[in-house]
């Protein structure tokens, strides 16, 4: 892949392990230096030092808690007190636990939507007035196809995800004229969350690969990340509000998704 992020400066969070670290070694290879923040401090920093060794690019780590405003803030300071700006925010940290739609409390879902959804909201937000005053952004939003084909047992995950996708839209069509661009992408690959599920539930995944189109599961980095790339390149200044499908083909006819829970 050519530099063509050379010198732009990309945030990407939960990147340290999983889609997140996927797409922050594509943008490093193209050139970006990067930031990553998430909460496990050993693996941020393990990746930043990779990055740097590998990509020749500069990387730290900022930890960060993305359901705590306070610190989502503080973590776009951080970004452009360091570097004087901000191009590429590529929200990816997020998470879901299977449980049945009646037995979600009140709490399962706002917690959902406080990592799915308002780390989103304020990151975006947060991210904004650097965006504007260099009249180039490019944000990158993780929905995910679980919300789109509204997968069994993960309602609360589904509904914070699908809310991101309406919030990048909203995002694309109101900063469109300032240079920024707003996308979705659903991504299909192996993360070690993903790993769990699969393993919990051998049969279903089995039913899974029928349904995928490619007969195999992404690579974070090498099917996820150029599409990222692509996103945050010069070339992608004329796309915006969309959502890209990064699946293998899964989501044509949807997969079969019912993972094991409880009564």
């Amino acid at each position: 892949m050519s530099r063509i992020l050379e010198g732009r400066v990309a945030l990407v969070t939960g990147g340290g392990q999983g889609v997140g670290q996927g797409i922050a070694r594509a943008l490093a290879e193209a050139g970006a230096h990067i930031v990553i923040a998430q909460r496990k401090v050993e693996q941020g920093e393990e990746e930043c030092a990779y990055l740097r060794q590998t990509h020749g690019v500069e990387s730290f780590f900022v930890q960060t808690d993305v359901t705590q405003r306070e610190q989502v803030d503080a973590m776009i300071a951080a970004v452009t007190g360091r570097f004087g700006k901000l191009e590429i925010l590529v929200n990816n940290a997020g998470g879901s636990f299977p449980k049945k739609l009646e037995n979600h409390t009140d709490e399962d879902m706002a917690d959902s939507f406080a990592l799915n959804y308002f780390s989103v909201f304020w990151a975006m937000r947060a991210a904004f007035p650097a965006m504007k005053q260099q009249g180039f952004g490019r944000v990158i939003n993780l929905g995910s196809l679980n919300g789109v084909n509204a997968h069994l047992f993960t309602a609360a995950y589904n509904a914070s995800k699908e809310a991101v996708r309406a919030l990048t839209r909203t995002a694309a069509a109101e900063w469109g004229g300032l240079g920024i661009t707003c996308n979705t992408i659903c991504p299909s690959a192996l993360s070690p969350q993903a790993r769990d599920y699969f393993d919990a539930n051998p049969e279903m995944t089995k039913a899974l690969l029928q349904n995928i189109p490619a007969g195999r599961f992404g690579d974070a980095e090498k099917d996820i990340g150029p599409i990222a790339v692509f996103l945050a390149s010069d070339g992608a200044g004329y796309y915006t509000g969309n959502t890209l499908f990064v699946d293998g083909g899964g989501h044509i006819n949807g997969v079969p998704w019912r993972p094991e829970v409880e009564d």
